[in-house]
């Protein structure tokens, strides 16, 4: 059996999972349109290379400090209806079925937060999600994360983890992302394929020899 890992936002999805998260937020009353400035400049960070996802996982989890999770689960099946799935890729379903058809194991691994990446899994129909861990209390979220962060090194120690408690080992394990943010992840695979690529992964894709991919909605 192979496994099949999939970066979420601008990979499976044509957008930025989080930053539409936080705009249905807005949209329906429960945070404050402030947000969406604060987000846009760490997003400026993430693309230089420079964010610190501590700072920005605390700022995008404010909204939901205190709130029960029972809530936030409605919250985000209404969300992941009406913004997550009219924007996966047509292609990156049918590289998902193609992978599932051959028996292969389907993961999705994000920096977004666990609250968002495990239902949007469930919807995809894929068999796990790997993503920053949010923390609850009392059946509420803290606003905070714990553990360690699936963000470039991190998603290759989540994952080395997570294929240490499976049942075989792999024989193949295949990559699948956007960002050079991802090259720990992408060297890490034995077969990389690099979607919808910037000018810096699209070049380390061709000294590498990578496969490189164009998805369109």
């Amino acid at each position: 059996m192979d496994l099949a890992v999939f970066d979420l936002d601008e990979t499976l999805i044509s957008e930025d999972s989080t930053s539409l998260w936080l705009r249905w937020l807005v949209s329906q009353g429960y945070a404050q349109e402030a947000l969406l400035q604060q987000e846009q400049t760490l997003m400026a960070q993430y693309h230089a290379g420079k964010l610190s996802i501590e700072e920005y996982m605390r700022t995008t989890l404010a909204p939901l400090a205190g709130k029960a999770t029972l809530t936030v689960e409605g919250w985000a099946r209404r969300f992941i209806h009406r913004d997550i799935l009219p924007r996966v890729f047509p292609a990156a379903r049918e590289r998902i079925r193609w992978h599932q058809q051959r028996g292969d194991k389907v993961v999705i691994i994000t920096a977004s937060g666990d609250h968002l990446a495990l239902p949007i899994a469930k919807r995809l129909d894929v068999d796990d999600a790997l993503a920053i861990g949010v923390e609850i209390a009392d059946e509420r979220y803290t606003g905070r994360i714990y553990g360690t962060a699936t963000y470039r090194e991190g998603k290759v120690t989540r994952l080395q983890a997570w294929k240490a408690q499976q049942a075989q080992p792999f024989a193949h394990t295949w990559a699948y992302s956007d960002s050079i943010n991802d090259l720990p992840l992408l060297t890490h695979a034995d077969s990389a394929w690099v979607i919808n690529p910037d000018a810096r992964l699209a070049q380390e894709a061709q000294q590498r020899g990578w496969e490189v991919c164009h998805w369109t909605r």
